[in-house]
């Protein structure tokens, strides 16, 4: 079966360094590591779309040091990795209540989308400080600032005001360490995506996890509320 787009819920940072008796920032550190292999992973499977929620709406009321440490890792990461996914081609964006976001990152997601704009490989896509029932009503607020009326609202009109226009629905969400919901994730987009769940928590998450949950997609049978076909015989 056909893949075209991987969203992830990279979940298990904290606990994962609680059990090794680190702290959760350490945890949260490592988990960066995850995410080169997983673009990485992406690229060479040829996927055309990758979106991981990096920081949830939700995530703000975490204590103010857990918080401050994980915008510093984001503004790490950035400034690290921004040169070198352009050069592998991939279109970034983001998607969320950047406004929320220190100044700074604001800025340097910016440069990241204008850095690869005129590039044509993966479609990579940050959900950060995003939440999906804030953005459906987001969605709804414009269309009436606009003006719409009921007759001119159908799916197509609705899916334009939401943060992915353009984007395809996820074929599949992956979510790491065991949790099994999809807290406040493409709620709207995920209505017919196939959800993986497994035990193992986002910094042991591997490259060959990824391409195995990836293989038990493929094996699946998407009919999106339709019966399966039969095929006849003469």
């Amino acid at each position: 079966m056909d893949i075209k787009h991987v969203a992830l819920i990279m979940d298990g940072n904290g606990r994962w360094a609680e059990l090794r008796g680190l702290s959760r920032i350490e945890g949260h550190r490592e988990g960066v590591k995850r995410v080169g292999d997983i673009i990485n992973a992406s690229i060479g499977l040829d996927l055309k779309a990758l979106t991981l929620y990096v920081f949830s709406m939700e995530n703000w009321q975490r204590p103010k040091n857990e918080v401050n440490a994980l915008m510093s890792l984001l503004i790490l990461y950035l400034k690290n990795e921004m040169e070198k996914l352009a050069k592998d081609n991939i279109v970034f964006r983001v998607i969320g209540n950047i406004e929320k976001l220190p100044q700074n990152i604001q800025t340097l997601l910016k440069d990241f989308e204008l850095l690869t704009r005129g590039n044509n490989g993966l479609s990579l896509t940050a959900a950060i400080s995003y939440g999906g029932r804030e953005e459906i009503l987001r969605a709804v607020k414009r269309m009436m600032k606009d003006g719409l009326t009921p007759q001119e609202i159908n799916e197509n009109t609705f899916e334009n005001y939401l943060y992915t226009k353009g984007l395809p629905a996820p074929d599949l969400i992956i979510r790491t360490s065991g949790e099994m919901r999809l807290s406040n994730f493409l709620l709207w987009q995920s209505a017919y995506s196939e959800l993986y769940f497994t035990e193992t928590m986002w910094p042991d998450f591997t490259k060959d996890e990824f391409i195995a949950a990836i293989g038990e997609y493929q094996r699946r049978e998407r009919r999106f509320g339709a019966l399966p076909k039969i095929c006849s015989s003469k």
